[in-house]
């Protein structure tokens, strides 16, 4: 093994290699990228970084992350207010804007019970959800967890939990992606596009 080591060096390739899916070999590519950055690009690199985890934090109605008091979805007056979409991750709101078809709210549950993980019902965001709704005002609660095991537990919880409040309480339709074969996907999912179909 060498015995060539620069110490920075290896600090920085170690702090690469804490990112999720990054190998070594992927962390000393970026390494080497940003030794080779200009000085000034490097620095904002790192004040980017800095800046980005001391600013923004979870919106205080629907816990989407944030720079400000709450997000720019429930500040907005255009949005339907009657409408609340919950998600696992703030990803899946994105993914949700991407498509420009949902005008409603949301809410972020960062996470979904897995007691092989030791996450409970109560280290996620249903608190929240439960006093949003509990308001009157919303009249429809959509289940966008992901079609997984915790994922299902987790949208059957909080639908039990909502019931009481006479909301209506949608599970997204899962199924066949555009463009796949039907001889490849598992039950689960053909069972899911049985339930979730549309009249044509």
């Amino acid at each position: 093994m060498s015995s060539y080591r620069v110490a920075p060096l290896e600090r920085l390739i170690e702090q690469f290699e804490k990112l999720p899916g990054i190998g070594r070999k992927t962390a000393q590519r970026l390494a080497f990228f940003m030794l080779n950055m200009p000085e000034g690009q490097a620095e904002q690199f790192a004040e980017a970084i800095v800046d980005a985890r001391q600013k923004i934090h979870q919106c205080s109605v629907c816990q989407n992350l944030t720079d400000g008091d709450t997000c720019n979805i429930c500040s907005a007056t255009d949005r339907d207010k009657t409408t609340i979409c919950v998600v696992e991750d703030p990803r899946d709101v994105v993914a949700f804007e991407r498509t420009r078809e949902y005008n409603g709210l949301y809410h972020v549950l960062h996470g979904v019970i897995s007691p092989m993980d030791g996450i409970g019902p109560d280290q996620l965001r249903i608190k929240e959800l439960l006093a949003r709704v509990g308001g009157g005002e919303v009249q429809e609660v959509i289940m966008a967890t992901n079609p997984t095991v915790e994922g299902e537990a987790t949208a059957m919880y909080v639908s039990r939990l909502l019931k009481p409040l006479e909301v209506k309480v949608t599970r997204l339709a899962y199924g066949i992606p555009v463009g796949g074969d039907l001889e490849y996907a598992d039950e689960v999912t053909l069972s899911r596009a049985l339930e979730g179909r549309n009249l044509l």
